[in-house]
């Protein structure tokens, strides 16, 4: 059973961005949203959201979050969030996500993840300048990122 839902951990991220400053477009608050949910599933065997992924050209993305950023474009997403109450351990959990994924910029998330097998066999071949609408499982995402735990 999932713990949370796709909506409060793209808050969470907006309320890290509005708090230091910074600026999240769609297309990173995705990219954030995406490891955080891979990693939780390899370090916590249990999903932290049921929405799930699509392949994507520019990377994973879960339809719901896309269309309610979709009017900012490419632009950072300018919304006052307050931060989402979440559990202890999750919270713990995407501060220390946070320290690794935030500091990137879109495009260096958008090639790692072009490098990654779980969004690679979800695309099973599309050429990367095509669309495609295949989910990238959850059990690839877990097995993935669980064999890269240190």
């Amino acid at each position: 059973m999932a713990i949370t839902t796709a909506s409060k951990i793209a808050d969470y991220f907006l309320y890290i961005a509005n708090d230091t400053g910074s600026f999240l477009s769609n297309l990173k608050l995705q990219k954030l949203v995406y490891y955080a949910q891979a990693w939780y599933l390899a370090l916590y065997n249990t999903p932290l959201f049921d929405e799930e992924f699509e392949a994507w050209i520019h990377g994973p993305i879960t339809t719901s979050l896309y269309e309610k950023y979709k009017p900012f474009g490419w632009k950072p997403i300018l919304k006052e969030v307050e931060k989402p109450k979440l559990p202890v351990d999750v919270e713990n959990f995407l501060e220390e996500l946070t320290q690794v994924y935030f500091i990137r910029e879109s495009l260096e998330l958008e090639m790692m993840i072009h490098r990654e097998e779980p969004w690679i066999k979800a695309r099973n071949g599309v050429p990367l300048d095509e669309p495609s609408r295949a989910i990238i499982s959850q059990q690839a995402m877990k097995e993935y990122y669980k064999a890269r735990v240190a």
